[in-house]
């Protein structure tokens, strides 16, 4: 097992990271740097008897902390497989709630959102719900919605673009909307998206969303046949999202993180981001800094 740490190194925890591995239970060897001009990341080799112990440690230890840390298997380690929940995980925002503020529902809605995202609420009723308040809404609110509100959260590109210029297959998959799919998809990188589709009439939005509707099982399945097209297993694949409707593939995935995710997600994955930048995710799974692709 690798223990792996990573902050911003302007904050300055270089030597208390430092300190921290050299004196760690269970430590084997020397520890590794794989920081560069904007990151602190340090990785140590750890017993595996011992790692279950330490692991628990370091959550108490920087739970309340910028630092962000996974403890991760040796075998597999660079994934071939990138498949990524979109909304508040690659882009900042919940594209349904920005929609809705279009239509002066955001509030309504965005409380139906979030209790789904706790995993409170089925997935696919809460959706079907959310979507009739947008009925009547103008398709040229879908772009003005894109280009106006809708955003990468930092490192998502470089996340992307750095496991596909390493050979991996990188797949955008989302309980929201295909329109925004699309366009983040080929923002950031992405080789495919899938999501569900609005049903439009007479350039309008009609209320209705096109089923089966993509929620939980639909992401597991995407993980599982994505895998088999490329073939390799899901051991071999890093899942990520914030949701209750993202766990499914995070448990399932041979890395599974929760970005900035609700409790009933982060509880569960193998490692979890607290900061705004995706690009841990890359150390953990053991590139350096200098081997990042950022524009």
């Amino acid at each position: 097992m690798k223990l792996v740490f990573c902050v911003n190194r302007e904050l300055g925890l270089h030597r208390e990271l430092t300190d921290y591995l050299a004196q760690a239970p269970g430590g084997v060897g020397d520890m590794t740097d794989l920081g560069g001009e904007n990151w602190t990341a340090l990785e140590r080799e750890i017993d595996n008897d011992a790692a279950t112990e330490l692991a628990e440690d370091v959550h108490m230890r920087f739970k309340d902390t910028p630092v962000e840390w996974s403890m991760v298997a040796n075998d597999s380690r660079k994934k071939k497989l990138l498949i990524s929940d979109m909304d508040s995980t690659v882009i900042g925002q919940e594209c349904i709630d920005e929609l809705a503020d279009f239509a002066g529902k955001k509030a309504e809605v965005s409380e139906i959102t979030e209790r789904a995202m706790r995993g409170e609420l089925d997935f696919d009723g809460a959706l079907t719900t959310r979507v009739k308040m947008l009925a009547g809404l103008s398709t040229d609110v879908l772009q003005a919605c894109f280009d106006e509100r809708i955003h990468l959260n930092p490192g998502a590109r470089t996340l992307v673009r750095t496991m596909a210029s390493n050979g991996a297959r990188c797949l955008l998959v989302s309980g929201g909307f295909t329109f925004f799919t699309s366009r983040v998809a080929a923002a950031a990188g992405f080789h495919a998206d899938s999501a569900n589709t609005l049903i439009i009439a007479d350039d309008k939005l009609t209320g209705e969303v096109q089923k089966p509707i993509l929620g939980r099982q639909a992401k597991l399945d995407a993980l599982n046949t994505a895998c088999a097209d490329i073939g390799c297993t899901v051991q071999d694949a890093i899942a990520m999202g914030d949701g209750a409707n993202d766990l499914a593939m995070i448990e399932a995935a041979g890395l599974g993180i929760a970005y900035r995710a609700k409790p009933v997600v982060s509880e569960k994955a193998d490692a979890a981001i607290k900061g705004a930048s995706l690009e841990p995710a890359l150390f953990f799974q053991g590139y350096r800094e200098t081997q990042f692709v950022r524009d």
